[in-house]
């Protein structure tokens, strides 16, 4: 309810209170001093007393309900004013991209990613994109320029967006050709055998060990050596690992999911009160002030919010499988795992040790020279 709180003073105090009751005035509280009456009336009781005429000054000391709100919004209607409009002007800024720098050492690179990132709308004045719009941009990119580009990460740093790329590495053709025999890598089952070049001389689902021929550099008909040429292709193989793993049994973990948001805060004395709804449940943050008082604790700062997902849990024997077998494939992170199995588990202390099985395709490719073949054999008969 909307009140006032007045103050009455003068000389013939007492005959205004007694005329006031008689007007039916309602009092929601009286305090007397020795010079004046100070009184709690209602916005339509206040209204009735400033039209009576009367020799006592009457003043206004406070408000209360909606009425105070609308006091002091026009009390301090223009410094209300300049501030929202520099919170406009501070958020309306904090939106707008002031710079895009590409990071790499060729400039036609830079210059490719400029136009492509221009002509999706991150290039200079325009307005910062969401998280969901720059991954989205991000994928165009990649598939437009697959040929070139192998890797593409967009970073926002305030009104600024980093963008770092790795250029796609084109085989190029050895200078230098000498017969040679493709064999395997390491310990292996063959999957599949792309060959260009040379005589496949091992099939699919064959086991191999390391250094053991796959493709044939050395060209026969029948018994006889026609000729030695350098032999092309490309060996896929299933590859077996023992991976170890140790998981504390008490586990807490803190992941950045990629997403941020930036909001504007007043931050008085340690505690900061956003001007923007905050949709992330736990982030990290990192603060800027826009403007700070050299000896109030007070300002105001552009903070950016990263979201994060934390996990605590308590492991056991007998729950452990599936945080170990995310553990041991983390190991393996560029290559597809066929299979993984947990072979072994052991409670040690506040930790538990996991060993883990995994199948893993992998190129297995590797050359041998064709000369230092025969020079081994040279040297083992003398």
């Amino acid at each position: 309810m909307d009140k006032y709180k007045l103050q009455i003073t003068g000389s013939s105090l007492r005959y205004f209170f007694n005329y006031l009751i008689r007007e039916k005035i309602k009092f929601y509280s009286i305090d007397k001093t020795k010079n004046s009456l100070i009184v709690v009336v209602s916005k339509e009781d206040y209204l009735k007393i400033k039209k009576l005429k009367t020799t006592c000054t009457i003043q206004v000391l406070n408000r209360f309900g909606v009425i105070k709100i609308h006091y002091l919004v026009y009390k301090y209607r223009y410094l209300l004013l300049f501030f929202l409009l520099g919170l406009f002007l501070i958020l309306f800024c904090s939106s707008i991209i002031f710079e895009v720098e590409v990071v790499h050492s060729k400039e036609e690179i830079r210059t490719l990613l400029s136009n492509d990132l221009s002509s999706y709308g991150i290039k200079k004045f325009n307005f910062i994109k969401s998280y969901e719009e720059k991954e989205e941009i991000k994928k165009k990119i990649l598939a437009l320029e697959k040929e070139k580009i192998e890797w593409l990460e967009i970073d926002r740093v305030g009104p600024k967006y980093i963008v770092h790329v790795e250029e796609r590495k084109k085989r190029k053709k050895e200078e230098n050709v000498f017969p040679r025999d493709i064999i395997a890598k390491k310990d292996a089952m063959i999957l599949t055998i792309e060959a260009e070049a040379g005589e496949v001389v091992k099939k699919k689902y064959d086991y191999v060990k390391k250094g053991d021929m796959i493709i044939s550099g050395t060209i026969k008909n029948k018994e006889e050596e026609m000729s030695k040429i350098q032999a092309l292709g490309t060996i896929f193989g299933e590859v077996w690992y023992k991976v170890q793993v140790e998981i504390p049994k008490k586990y807490h973990e803190e992941v950045r999911t990629g997403k941020e948001k930036r909001v504007l805060s007043l931050v008085l004395l340690d505690k900061s009160f956003s001007f923007t709804f905050n949709k992330f449940n736990q982030y990290d943050e990192e603060k800027n002030y826009i403007l700070k008082h050299s000896i109030l604790p007070i300002g105001i700062s552009q903070t950016t919010r990263y979201e994060k997902k934390v996990t605590d849990k308590e492991y056991t024997i007998h729950n452990i499988d599936q945080k170990a077998l995310s553990f041991a494939k983390e190991k393996f992170n560029k290559k597809d795992i066929l299979l993984e199995k947990v072979l072994k588990k052991t409670d040690k202390d506040s930790k538990i040790i996991v060993e883990v099985f995994l199948k893993v395709r992998e190129d297995i490719t590797d050359y041998r020279k064709i000369e230092d073949l025969e020079l081994k054999k040279e040297e083992m008969n003398e």
